[in-house]
């Protein structure tokens, strides 16, 4: 499995079998992705291979450093004790290949989280989303490996 970064300074491989999914809703998490929660897949620490860029690092408690791309931002890494490493699951080129096991910090869910899927979609194919979508040009990395990180301005 490999990932990175959204500008693709920092990419990593792991060369081994991931470990379990979870979300988690704790206040830290939500600052720390600036999202609802935190969505992190464990890896054995010696399976994890950095092979662009290293990632930089906050100390958000006495436990968990979080790792991420100090050129973009990206949120990459939970480490626990320096012992454990968890990865964001968005950060992988193939997140749908994770499988979520739980639901971590539960009782700090924001209110609305169990609403989500209940929420209007708006499809790709309809003329108002079809236009937003077509005028869109992505400076991400693409989500594979490449030898030339630098993105097309």
């Amino acid at each position: 499995m490999t990932g990175g970064c959204q500008c693709g300074a920092v990419r990593f491989r792991v060369d081994g079998e991931l470990g379990e999914a979870s979300i988690c809703h704790c206040r830290m998490c939500q600052k720390a992705t600036g999202g609802f929660f935190g969505p992190y897949v464990g890896a054995p620490h010696d399976t994890v291979a950095w092979t662009r860029g290293r990632p930089k690092r906050f100390q958000s408690s006495n436990k968990v450093a979080r790792g991420f791309c100090g050129d973009c931002g990206t949120p990459l890494t939970f480490e626990y004790d320096g012992q454990h490493v968890a990865l964001a699951i968005g950060a992988l080129d193939r997140p749908g290949e994770v499988r979520l096991s739980e639901q971590l910090a539960s009782p700090a869910r924001l209110p609305y989280f169990e609403e989500l899927a209940t929420l209007p979609v708006h499809e790709a194919d309809e003329p108002r989303a079809a236009a937003h979508i077509a005028s869109i040009v992505s400076y991400q990395h693409p989500d594979h490996d490449t030898a030339d990180w630098t993105p097309k301005l």
